[in-house]
């Protein structure tokens, strides 16, 4: 059964990514970077699949390089254990999810994007 997420476009939850980070001093350029490491898009591409109104399920399925480095991002988001998500859409948005926060919450950059 596909969550409704699957079907929401990633432009229309975007500004709420960027709206959380700003709001905590950081900045679009940082999503943007989050988002790229997380799937390989370029800066360029990630703004047509914005653009596209793109759903988070072909957005996830079309990432043109995932990040070997993502399954080290643990933890708990919407009270689920990111670990213990089987759905593999549903855990890469809870991954992103999940980095978005660690950027509100203050952490380097470094740190987010598992490069220590």
């Amino acid at each position: 059964m596909a969550h409704d997420i699957y079907k929401m476009s990633v432009a229309k939850v975007y500004p709420h990514y960027v709206n959380k980070a700003e709001r905590k001093r950081r900045t679009k350029e940082e999503v943007d970077k989050i988002i790229r490491w997380l799937t390989g898009f370029t800066q360029e591409a990630l703004e047509a699949e914005l653009a596209k109104e793109t759903t988070f399920e072909d957005f996830f399925t079309r990432a043109p390089a995932l990040n070997p480095a993502r399954t080290s991002i643990k933890g708990v988001i919407c009270g689920v254990r990111i670990e213990n998500i089987e759905e593999p859409v549903m855990r890469e948005i809870r991954y992103l999810d999940k980095l978005i926060d660690e950027l509100a919450k203050g952490k380097p950059m470094t740190k987010i994007l598992r490069s220590v």
